[in-house]
């Protein structure tokens, strides 16, 4: 069996809170679709804005190995010829072999959204299809609204798809658009449908109900052959059905392929890329693609997967190109450690009695409210000195920084005096930033630049502050730091804890710099 993947993340995902695709990002995340294989890309309402078809205009002169681009509108107005529609007339203008049509299938929506007859919505949707058939379009339709058309009006939604059978439709899509039908009432109306539809039928679903996938499995599994989603389940509301889901459901659950052979390899990859361009983290808990997807803490089912790893995993995360991480805390057993060593020194065994030394350093640590889950260079860093492995690059001998309120007439509101000490060199420098500790990192890195210009690569990416004991000791209240940093190239977590916030955050600086010079000079 194969199922045809239709991916709508450059429309229906660009609806999301907080996604603004430029004309550049669609390209290239349209570029990392066919790179996937997925069927087709659905990329945007030329009729609707200029941004649309400024894409359509662009993506001419683009090749794609797999994918098929395809251009979206809605059946014609009301009372007008097809050829008169605007909104057409833009699908035409974009170029595309293929089209995708949505119309109204629930009674209610045609006559207290759209205001016109049943009658005349039957004629907009024969009508369109078959103007773009005419024109030489495949032709998709989407029919909006269908499972509470149909459960509102049996006979009339039933009535639309016949409708664009009849004028040519080469696939009806069935759309739980307000995303609130539930799997076994899609199973029954899906099945109807099959009785008085012989067209391709396809699944388009919302996730407003969190059903979204799971109807789009299920469809696929009662004889529908298209599914529609965003790639991340990006979309308005609740989004869309997460296609990276529903993709290796089917693929390593139920041995139907969606991608060329061997592509799915590349899932997790194709999410982050996606995810990037879309300046929204990865969600570290999506099924298959996150960053915890496979992710183990308990000391129990660490020891579990060592021992066989379906006994916690139900697929291996290599298969769509994601990796095994073993989460360090006080509840993490002496596996989950030794798993976490061995990726530094492989040939570390478990009788080996440094390691009894780390676990009772980290909980130690996090007595103190250290957290090791996502500073995993801390963590790396006192495996290498617990080794004997770590040469310290350089010592700070002393540190002050100086706040004032920001005026207008000086941005930098703090600056940070700094004594340091590189192989019996001394030296003291100072600079100013926005707050106290942008001025000690930008001190620390002045005063060691000199002696490790690689340094120079080196930016803080993110900055997380946790207050562990507020309530008990308020403004004298324990601070975790979280530091993440990166070369362009690489990122990692450092973290640093203390009752004083800039202590804290210069604990997690100072372990930042030791760890990128440490790697630079383990290469």
């Amino acid at each position: 069996m194969r199922a045809k993947i239709f991916d709508s993340t450059l429309r229906d995902g660009a609806q999301a809170e907080g996604i603004s695709f430029l004309v550049g990002d669609k390209i290239k995340i349209a570029k990392a679709l066919d790179d996937l294989g997925v069927d087709f890309i659905e990329a945007g309402n030329p009729g609707s804005n200029q941004k649309d078809m400024e894409f359509f205009h662009v993506a001419k002169n683009l090749t794609f190995k797999h994918s098929k681009l395809v251009a979206f509108g809605s059946t014609r107005r009301c009372n007008i010829e097809a050829s008169d529609d605007a909104n057409l007339n833009a699908l035409l203008e974009a170029s595309t072999d293929y089209v995708c049509i949505f119309g109204k299938s629930w009674d209610f929506h045609v006559t207290e959204i759209i205001n016109t007859t049943l009658e005349e919505n039957i004629s907009m949707i024969k009508d369109t299809i078959i103007y773009l058939k005419s024109k030489n379009k495949h032709v998709f339709f989407d029919a909006e609204h269908f499972f509470d058309g149909f459960k509102g009006n049996k006979d009339y939604a039933l009535k639309t798809l016949k409708a664009a059978e009849d004028a040519g439709a080469e696939c009806i899509i069935l759309c739980d658009t307000n995303g609130g039908t539930f799997p076994d009432e899609m199973v029954e109306i899906i099945k109807e449908v099959k009785e008085n539809i012989h067209t391709e039928l396809g699944i388009h679903a919302h996730n407003d109900s969190g059903m979204a996938v799971s109807l789009s499995v299920l469809a696929v599994l009662n004889g529908v052959t298209q599914v529609q989603g965003t790639f991340l389940g990006y979309g308005e509301r609740c989004g869309n059905a997460n296609l990276s889901a529903i993709i290796a459901n089917l693929e390593l659950k139920k041995n139907i392929l969606c991608l060329p052979e061997g592509n799915i390899k590349e899932l997790t990859n194709t999410a982050r890329t996606i995810a990037e361009i879309s300046n929204f983290k990865l969600l570290g808990t999506l099924p298959f693609v996150g960053e915890t997807a496979f992710a183990h803490k308990a000391g129990m089912h660490v020891d579990g997967v060592f021992k066989n790893s379906k006994s916690f995993e139900h697929i291996s995360p290599e298969l769509v190109g994601n990796e095994r991480k073993f989460l360090i805390s006080e509840v993490a057993g002496k596996a989950t450690v030794l798993a976490k060593i061995q990726k530094i020194y492989p040939n570390v065994e478990k009788n080996d009695p440094r390691l009894s030394m780390i676990i009772q350093r980290i909980k130690d640590l996090e007595y103190l409210g250290y957290q090791f889950e996502g500073a995993d260079a801390s963590f790396e860093l006192i495996v290498h000195k617990s080794f004997g492995a770590f040469k310290p690059f350089f010592e700070v001998l002393d540190f002050k920084t100086i706040g004032e309120g920001p005026s207008k007439a000086n941005l930098h509101s703090s600056a940070a005096i700094i004594k340091v000490s590189v192989e019996g060199i001394e030296e003291i420098t100072a600079a100013n930033g926005d707050g106290p500790v942008d001025a000690l990192n930008e001190a620390l890195r002045k005063a060691i630049g000199r002696f490790y210009p690689i340094l120079n690569m080196v930016h803080l990416s993110d900055y997380k502050v946790r207050i562990l004991d507020g309530k008990e000791s308020a403004t004298a209240a324990k601070t975790r730091v979280l530091i993440e940093s990166t070369d362009g190239a690489y990122t990692w977590s450092t973290v640093g804890v203390s009752k004083d916030i800039i202590e804290a955050s210069f604990k997690a600086l100072i372990d930042s710099i030791e760890y990128k010079l440490f790697k630079e000079n383990n290469k």
